[in-house]
């Protein structure tokens, strides 16, 4: 799965949103300063072209819509990050995110439950 840049990443959340939208929804969706209409569709095309847009035609209207989930790019960026600044083990990003981000005590017991019942469901 390809990188993408912030701006498609941006145009991908409201891709995701919508679950289809037409340029100019696009468009309509992003904050401004918008793009002008062909660098938005520039960039709709390149996204096609990295594999996580695909469109119907309707004439010569495209409705574009995302063939990757947001979850599995999610998961993706979230491996690549922790291979490339964690040694790739998530203990040593889960230990930086403790120590690091002053989680609260509430998130901290969150945690704590989901890596119990991890560990639960491994010894199953």
């Amino acid at each position: 799965m390809e990188r993408l840049t912030t701006t498609e990443e941006q145009i991908m959340e409201i891709m995701w949103r919508t679950q289809k939208a037409l340029i100019r929804e696009v468009l309509e969706n992003l904050p401004n300063p918008k793009p002008p209409y062909t660098t938005l569709a520039s960039h709709i095309r390149q996204l096609e072209k990295k594999g996580y847009l695909d469109h119907h035609a309707f004439g010569n209207t495209y409705q574009y819509f995302p063939i990757v989930s947001q979850e599995a790019y999610r998961q993706n960026s979230t491996r690549r990050l922790i291979n490339q600044h964690f040694e790739g083990s998530a203990k040593n990003f889960l230990s930086f995110l403790v120590k690091e981000e002053k989680m609260s005590d509430e998130d901290l017991n969150e945690l704590k439950t989901l890596i119990n019942e991890a560990s639960k469901n491994q010894k199953s």
